[in-house]
């Protein structure tokens, strides 16, 4: 199951244009409620949410498997589709270190994002 998980973001645009998993933004959300821009990104029945903040965590210095830092694990059906995407788009990721079917990669604000694949 997953949370709404809130993230602290730098740049939301940075972030829509990082959002390869063709992610749909919930435009119901009250964005001139708030004090700062953010984006409601629905992951099935959950959100994501972006908050450009400051962002108070070292850019560098970061384990280069995101598995040894602190992260957000999101379930999705196909991990070798998702693989695909990454090597087109350029973007680096590691495997699970224990040989199960899940990526390893890290936004632009250098937060680590675990998928794992999961039937059904």
């Amino acid at each position: 199951m997953l949370y709404k998980y809130k993230r602290k973001k730098r740049e939301i645009n940075k972030h829509q244009r990082f959002n390869l998993l063709g992610l749909e933004i919930n435009e119901a959300r009250p964005h001139d409620k708030l004090p700062y821009r953010g984006a409601w990104l629905w992951v099935g029945a959950e959100m994501i949410h972006l908050m450009e903040l400051p962002n108070p965590d070292p850019l560098s210095g970061r384990p280069e498997h995101g598995g040894r830092d602190r992260h957000t694990c999101i379930a999705i059906r196909d991990v070798s589709k998702l693989k695909m995407i990454l090597d087109k788009a350029g973007i680096s990721y590691t495997l699970s270190k224990s040989g199960r079917p899940a990526i390893f990669t890290r936004d632009p604000d250098a937060n680590a994002l675990e998928f794992t694949q999961v039937d059904g």
